[in-house]
């Protein structure tokens, strides 16, 4: 099957990000991407879709965040051209969000009503094909440099013609964070897992008892990496909980129901997903990125310096 479509989901509010979340979009939050880049969270995650094969994308935000995207780098883009004129790096700016602007759509999700519900506002705009979902406040960094981590997702579904999900072995007393699964691995595809059994933010007790993955590090489980690749069976699974008039729609249940009916595989991708709504989240996926970028040695070298200084304040305080 080939992936030629992304959704990205953005409707939610941004709680956790208060109070820069109550002036703009979380998704608009600005960062230092690993081409050296200032841009809004939400173009890095839309060219880590299109630098992996991605032709579409679809955003499903809350009403009226359609027209606010859209003007925002409408205005970003005319500034870049008219305050920078000549300087390369403004060009180059400006000709990826002139990119992103002509291939991104927004649907809009009209009712907070669950994760499960926003993924399925994207339906039209799927019409019956795989597509790839990544989360609005996740970042991702690849430990391949030639290969990012949707690439590495959409190589394997396209090779085996089904739905998968990337997923990190993550410590135990972070598991109530994530969706987290268990499975047999596929026989000769190191990384690769039947998924089994998902259970949404597990306690560590019931993680003991029922998710426990031959194979992995003691103490560790196997948890969403918050990228997927599906085939179109999530949204007929997902229109069969809408009749039931719940409230909360979770994406959860639903991937429970596509592991009982479909082959669902689970990736270990070679590579760190970072939360922006979490605690120093957006510090961290900001370091993370200058690490893996242009400005490896900067980074480095200003995370030195502020260590040092740190450890200077401790010792005098001793």
């Amino acid at each position: 099957m080939k992936v030629r479509k992304a959704v990205i989901t953005a409707a939610a509010r941004g709680e956790r990000l208060y109070p820069v979340a109550d002036t703009i979009q979380k998704a608009m939050l600005p960062v230092i991407d690993t081409d050296g880049l200032h841009k809004p969270v939400i173009q890095a995650i839309a060219e880590e879709a299109f630098l992996s094969g991605i032709e579409e994308i679809c955003v499903v935000c809350a009403p009226g965040d359609g027209e606010r995207y859209v003007s925002a780098f409408t205005a970003l883009r005319d500034n870049l051209i008219k305050s920078y004129k000549s300087v390369d790096w403004a060009k180059e700016e400006a000709e990826k969000i002139d990119n992103l602007i002509s291939r991104v759509q927004f649907a809009e999700q009209k009712e907070p009503l669950g994760y499960g519900h926003a993924v399925y506002c994207a339906k039209e705009f799927v019409n019956d094909e795989p597509f790839l979902l990544l989360l609005g406040d996740y970042l991702y960094v690849s430990n391949i440099a030639s290969k990012r981590c949707a690439a590495q997702l959409i190589e394997l579904a396209t090779q085996e013609n089904c739905s998968v999900s990337a997923v990190n072995p993550t410590i135990e007393h972070q598991i109530g964070r994530y969706g987290t699964l268990t499975g047999k691995n596929v026989p000769n595809m190191a990384g690769v897992y039947q998924i089994e059994k998902i259970i949404e933010k597990p306690s560590l007790s019931v993680a003991e008892l029922e998710l426990q993955t031959p194979g992995l590090r003691v103490g560790y489980y196997l948890c969403f990496f918050g990228m997927h690749v599906f085939t179109p069976t999530v949204f007929a699974i997902l229109e069969k909980q809408i009749a039931q008039n719940t409230s909360n729609l979770l994406l959860t249940p639903t991937l429970q129901t596509l592991a009982n009916t479909e082959t669902y595989l689970a990736l270990e991708v070679k590579g760190n997903r970072y939360d922006l709504s979490g605690r120093n989240g957006l510090l961290r996926a900001q370091m993370a990125l200058g690490l893996a970028g242009l400005a490896h040695d900067e980074t480095l070298s200003s995370m030195v310096e502020i260590l040092a200084k740190a450890n200077t304040r401790q010792s005098q305080r001793i």
